[in-house]
């Protein structure tokens, strides 16, 4: 029987990628004998839940909630079989739409908590916070007169976000005046920026992915598109994709994302138990920055979608990668969802390859040139990542596993080592034999 449309999911993070893929039925040729023996056991084993089940709910020391006991069974069974694979419940799954969707109705504003107050980190530009005169550094205390202290920062959040063109007060206190100011402010649509750039020195362009949404692509493309009108063509030295800590994301977005900087050939392939559910996923012609020089950075926070970007760019030799081996996140998982109110069912489903046939899981992306940061001594044992290899329960590796790898990105720029290579890599300042890459090298297409 076949399964309807459901959904893959790319992403070390909870509720990071996902792309809608129908499987293609599939036929078993096992002998009747067998058949029947299989399904005996199972129902015995069945029948062996049924009866813990009955004996708890009428002889725990207290009465138990059966759908909690249910939804326990369920999550202990699917956590038994890998780290990614769980069971989501129904607010769980709606959040989760609304992060790959990267877009939800709400005021606009980055937060976080504060001595139990929630602390407006930055108003996003053109949002109706912005719009309000929200300014960053603000306390907010109430929200629609309810105070804020006593909630978690995900409870303030969902108290903000809601359908658009509807109305919510805020009350803040603001440093320099005395009594507290009040915003009425009406929700709209507001998108999450996963694309930043910024232009360094007037001749390279500099995008940060932050993670890989719906919005993604359509970002990169208008960073590219501004980089350009900014930067002269004949004072252009190149471009530098910055992947570093970005837990993954949609498969859509991880192939646009590789393709936009590619002319032909395999950016991934994805291959499940079975032979005939192999997919793979080519370029279409159009380097979007034609030809210019590229370098991707990475680290132990790097994973799954970024991996399959850095993956392809390396083994096309399109880029040069640079930093530290990233997380080594290389399933799939698919999102079947349950019925209405029932939430979805997040189930590991295949591994993917990069274009070379490497299988990326529990080994991550080796960078063309390694480069280490200086770690302040309080932040060392925070700063690393254990990556896939470490998770219990984890996908074994084709051959040998590595765990371990440096995720820091210092907060001055000055001090980034990894920046400052690629930078001087560009300006033709430094050089290695890694950079520019050999096209001749690369995988046949």
């Amino acid at each position: 029987m076949m399964r309807k449309t459901p959904l893959i999911l790319l992403g070390a993070a909870a509720g990071a990628a996902l792309t809608l893929l129908a499987t293609q039925p599939r036929l078993a040729f096992v002998g009747a004998s067998a058949r029947a023996a299989a399904g005996a056991d199972t129902y015995r084993q069945l029948n062996l839940f049924g009866d813990v089940f009955e004996r708890v709910r009428a002889d725990y020391v207290e009465k138990p909630d059966d759908g909690k006991l249910i939804e326990s069974a369920v999550n202990g069974m699917l956590n038994a079989l890998d780290p990614h694979s769980s069971y989501m419940d129904a607010k769980s799954f709606r959040d989760m739409q609304v992060q790959t969707r990267g877009e939800f109705g709400g005021l606009g504003i980055e937060v976080t908590m504060e001595d139990g107050l929630v602390k407006v980190v930055a108003p996003i530009d053109d949002t109706p916070a912005a719009k309000a005169g929200v300014m960053a550094g603000d306390i907010i205390t109430h929200l629609d007169d309810e105070p804020v202290q006593g909630l978690t920062l995900n409870q303030a959040v969902d108290k903000m976000r809601g359908p658009v063109n509807t109305k919510i007060r805020l009350k803040i206190m603001r440093k320099g005046q005395d009594k507290p100011v009040d915003v009425s402010i009406v929700r709209d649509i507001i998108r999450v920026r996963s694309v930043r750039s910024s232009v360094e020195g007037g001749e390279i362009g500099y995008i940060r992915i932050t993670q890989f949404n719906e919005q993604t692509t359509d970002g990169l493309k208008k960073a590219l598109t501004d980089l350009s009108a900014q930067i002269p063509p004949e004072k252009l030295k190149g471009f530098v994709v910055d992947l570093r800590n970005n837990p993954g994301g949609l498969l859509d977005q991880a192939i646009s994302v590789s393709d936009a900087f590619l002319e032909r050939g395999e950016i991934v392939s994805t291959r499940g138990r079975n032979a005939e559910e192999t997919q793979r996923f080519n370029a279409r012609a159009g380097d979007l920055i034609h030809g210019k020089s590229l370098i991707v950075l990475i680290n132990g926070g790097s994973a799954s979608a970024s991996e399959i970007v850095a993956g392809a760019l390396q083994d096309h030799k399109r880029a040069t990668v640079i930093g530290t081996r990233s997380f080594g996140k290389g399933s799939v998982q698919t999102i079947i969802p349950l019925g209405s109110g029932n939430g979805a069912l997040r189930l590991t489903t295949a591994r993917y390859f990069t274009p070379s046939g490497r299988s990326i899981q529990a080994k991550g992306i080796s960078p063309d040139i390694e480069v280490i940061q200086d770690v302040p001594e309080e932040l060392k044992v925070r700063t690393e990542s254990k990556g896939e290899a470490a998770l219990r329960g984890h996908l074994k590796a084709e051959g040998q596993e590595e765990t371990g790898s440096q995720s820091y990105i210092p907060p001055d720029p000055k001090d980034d080592k990894a920046l400052t290579m690629a930078y001087d890599l560009l300006r033709g300042t430094r050089v290695n034999a890694a950079f520019p890459p050999n096209p001749k090298a690369a995988v046949p297409n």
